[in-house]
């Protein structure tokens, strides 16, 4: 089982990337012409929770190597021998494949209003369609599932930090994008957020 677990934590790692990250970049900046990478090197509340939020997704990958490569260093990150039952591990796969399907397909469904972060340049469309009519946020809400699901494969305080921080980042930058999309489309949001709730 072990070796299964090592095996599939990679591919999943390296294919959730693929599809979550890279080719929706390339498909958006292909349809745009604009990099839709929008977090900035600035000071604002938005950047900082930006780039603490890839810190955290890059703390969760380095988890993930570690222990694959290295099951001695993956000890000093303090497992949680109490958590670690098979049953949670299935339910962490089960997630994490959830994840692997609902996260591109609301990147799908935005076409090309998706941005990793908020876009100040461009008025993008409001999506109210698929996935959006059930969760404002299905994207982050896919993401929430996923470093869930890692926590349940992996539990470790050092996973445990890093969903905990997750969990409070993606809170504060879901508000800060909500806010946003208020300013922009005022009354059409505001009627929106009415109808679907945050996140599910």
């Amino acid at each position: 089982m072990e070796t299964f677990l090592k095996l599939f934590l990679l591919v999943y790692f390296f294919l959730f990337f693929l599809l979550a990250v890279v080719l929706p970049m390339v498909r958006v900046w292909s349809l745009t012409g604009s990099n839709p990478l929008k977090i900035g090197v600035s000071d604002s509340a938005h950047d900082y929770t930006g780039k603490n939020l890839f810190i955290t997704l890059f703390v969760c990958a380095s988890v993930i190597f570690i222990f694959v490569l290295s099951p001695s260093t993956y000890q000093t990150l303090l497992p949680i021998p109490y958590l670690s039952h098979m049953a949670f591990v299935w339910v962490g796969i089960t997630l994490l494949m959830l994840a692997m399907i609902w996260v591109p397909l609301a990147q799908t469904q935005m076409q090309r209003s998706w941005r990793i972060g908020i876009d100040e340049d461009v008025k993008t469309e409001l999506v109210q369609r698929g996935l959006f009519k059930i969760s404002r946020n299905p994207i982050f809400l896919g993401m929430r599932v996923m470093l869930f699901g890692f926590f349940l494969i992996l539990p470790s305080a050092v996973m445990l930090a890093t969903w905990v921080a997750g969990e409070l980042l993606i809170q504060i930058q879901v508000r800060l994008e909500e806010e946003f999309l208020t300013r922009i489309h005022g009354d059409s949001y505001l009627a929106y957020r009415k109808q679907v709730r945050r996140w599910i």
